[in-house]
């Protein structure tokens, strides 16, 4: 496998253009078919899988057509707190709350009660 960031981004377009279209190829769909299921031109479609990859959206849409969404989920996931972050967010909480009271209680100002 490339180190990824040793590749220009022409290679690493036509990668996965090659890649998109071995996954059509793969599941029997035709340009024509994936370019309507994705709701982009012929020509887009065309011009993904030779590498000319423009539109990130059109690239979305196509990717959602083969079943290929999941390649972004560690970019749109939520980062775990290492032990030692979360260990830092709960002592920080449990500083902040408050543990007794500071004032007295004034008897000359009681709120008349509606009960």
């Amino acid at each position: 496998m490339d180190n990824i960031y040793m590749l220009s981004d022409a290679t690493i377009f036509s990668k996965i253009g090659a890649k998109i279209n071995n996954l059509r190829l793969r599941q029997n769909i035709t340009q024509k078919s994936l370019a309507e299921a994705a709701d982009i031109s012929l020509s887009s479609v065309k011009k993904i899988e030779n590498g000319e990859i423009k539109s990130f959206d059109s690239l979305l849409r196509v990717l959602r057509v083969l079943g290929k969404l999941d390649v972004f989920q560690p970019l749109i996931d939520d980062e775990l707190l290492s032990p030692g972050e979360y260990y830092e967010l709960i002592n920080s909480a449990q500083r902040k709350s408050r543990k007794r009271a500071t004032g007295k209680l004034n008897k000359n100002k009681k709120e008349k009660s509606e009960w």
